[in-house]
């Protein structure tokens, strides 16, 4: 399965064809529909500057669907609970471990909860927090300091956590950072355009990272 999955993504990628991104939906009660203004703007900023060919019209994939394997780059958010069933959490594992990436971005208020839940679906994994140096970081844009802050709510330090399997960083969960809300249109939360457009090189890295690893 694994072998196989790359390979489909990475005939995806070379060949030219349209890539997409998803939205995550999950259970529980969380909005997982939050922001939804975040993805096609970041979309159309990578295929603006870093040649990506993303469709702006972004699906949404439910965490225990089969569907999941079409997405190399999975995005996650919400500020609420989130649960996920015994078919979601063995769906979700195996679409990481055959190559897929997932990015948990808590919108305030979900911490809590994904922790829970990602502790299932990695139980023997520890979610460590990614050093500034690593790869995601540096390329395209660099970000000497790691991951930035877009949206204050407790005056914390942005965080960047992961889980890694063999090397590779699967899952990507950021915390006290906000980048969907950098993400979404400029009215709705009035961000200035040098902090957008920070929150839009950082996902650049993101999705650079995925379709080039």
């Amino acid at each position: 399965m694994k072998k196989t999955v790359v390979i489909f993504f990475l005939l995806l990628y070379y060949l030219g064809f349209s890539q997409e991104i998803a939205l995550l939906k999950y259970s529980g009660g969380g909005d997982w529909y939050a922001n939804p203004t975040s993805l096609p703007n970041l979309a159309k900023f990578c295929n603006q500057n870093i040649h990506t060919k993303i469709d702006q019209k972004i699906p949404t994939v439910e965490v225990g669907s089969p569907d999941l394997f079409s997405y190399p780059f999975v995005h996650m958010t919400g500020h609420g609970n989130v649960v996920f069933s015994d078919n979601d959490i063995l769906n979700l594992k195996n679409y990481l471990t055959s190559g897929g990436f997932l990015h948990i971005d808590d919108n305030y208020g979900m911490d809590q909860y994904i922790r829970k839940e990602i502790k299932r679906v990695f139980p023997n994994n520890q979610l460590v927090e990614i050093p500034s140096n690593h790869i995601i970081f540096q390329k395209p844009y660099n970000f000497p300091g790691g991951i930035p802050k877009i949206h204050e709510h407790d005056n914390k330090k942005p965080q960047a956590f992961g889980i890694f399997i063999e090397g590779r960083l699967v899952l990507l969960y950021t915390y006290e950072t906000d980048l969907g809300d950098g993400w979404e249109n400029q009215e709705v939360h009035n961000d200035p355009l040098e902090v957008r457009t920070k929150a839009l090189k950082m996902g650049a890295n993101l999705i650079n990272y995925v379709f080039n690893n």
